[in-house]
């Protein structure tokens, strides 16, 4: 397989374990990531998920850049519409000063978060993303025209560009923007009902060079649970049974223990809505993983696989990247 392999951090709260600990979990990932070989290290934004402590992305991002060499960290992404543009750039403008040549600004327009997170949010519209976007841009290139009501505003600090973008998405309506404007394009096939490869083939054909991307790239976001046996990456998937079906049902708990999930009583209309939803995860040995993988990437042809793994266990969680790591080597 020619794709390179990152990795997708929602910081995952398990039961039984404090949110806190999970946010400082984040960067025994990132670490072990940069020595496991892996391009890059992206962290989501969610909001108001006790099953997710991704709340400050650009906080986390900013931990794990200071606490590692090489790898590329980024958010996956940062959400827009939650956000003021200026913020936005001033951000991670700040962070390429710090961490230069090694930052991603990964940006999405869904609002990470339900209905009244998003209002306690004063978050805009997800239709105002290009909009958004075009002013995050011209506020950092100081390309505003003349007599905007931000005409003289200045990004600090100037003298750094912001760092590569990235579009994400969940089906084809964001690949052309990105395309389009010579940035880098996510898909994240890991939660989205729809194949990825249109999506992939959209990006490319609409692809204009940049700076920053002087070809095109595209990352597709894979689930994975990866274990020593066969037999015991099905016994860790539990978890993300149950933690979708909830996610589907507007439950929003922390992520069941393989116990837990397996002494859930399914009816037989759950039961076949998880076996749907099993086949957007990669579950198996190594072997078996790496061959599931490949076939993936066969299809899409992504220049990068970027890996989320929902497993109850924190130590369970970093064996599956590393074991990941090995086979794919």
């Amino acid at each position: 397989m020619k794709a390179d392999l990152s990795v997708l951090d929602l910081v995952p709260v398990p039961s039984g374990i404090p949110a806190s600990d999970a946010v400082r979990a984040s960067i025994d990932l990132a670490r072990l990531a940069e020595r496991c070989g892996y391009t890059r290290y992206w962290v989501s934004e969610h909001h108001s998920m006790p099953s997710i402590a991704s709340s400050a992305p650009e906080v986390l991002l900013s931990r794990a850049a200071a606490l590692t060499e090489r790898i590329r960290v980024g958010s996956g992404g940062i959400m827009l519409p939650n956000h003021v543009p200026l913020r936005v750039a001033e951000t991670f403008q700040t962070l390429e000063a710090l961490y230069p040549g090694r930052i991603d600004l990964g940006l999405g327009r869904a609002p990470g978060s339900d209905a009244r997170a998003s209002r306690a949010l004063r978050a805009a519209s997800g239709e105002q993303f290009a909009d958004l976007l075009n002013e995050m841009l011209a506020l950092s290139r100081g390309t505003l025209r003349r007599g905007h009501p931000y005409e003289g505003v200045t990004v600090s600090p100037s003298d750094v560009e912001l760092p590569p973008i990235w579009i994400l998405g969940s089906s084809g309506a964001s690949a052309h923007v990105a395309g389009s404007a010579g940035m880098g394009y996510s898909f994240a096939s890991h939660f989205s009902p729809v194949p990825a490869e249109p999506a992939l083939r959209r990006y490319r054909g609409a692809f204009s060079p940049s700076p920053a991307f002087p070809e095109p790239h595209a990352i597709l976001g894979v689930s994975v649970i990866c274990a020593p046996t066969d037999e015991e990456a099905e016994y860790l998937a539990a978890t993300v049974d149950l933690m979708w079906l909830r996610l589907r049902k507007g439950e929003f708990l922390p992520l069941p223990s393989p116990e837990e999930a397996l002494a859930y009583e399914y009816s037989e209309m759950e039961r076949n809505a998880i076996l749907e939803n099993r086949q957007r995860h990669v579950i198996g040995g190594p072997e078996s993983v790496r061959e599931q993988l490949e076939a993936l990437c066969a299809d899409g042809e992504p220049d990068e696989i970027m890996v989320v793994s929902n497993i109850h266990d924190p130590a369970k969680r970093l064996h599956s990247y590393e074991l990941l790591a090995r086979a794919m080597q």
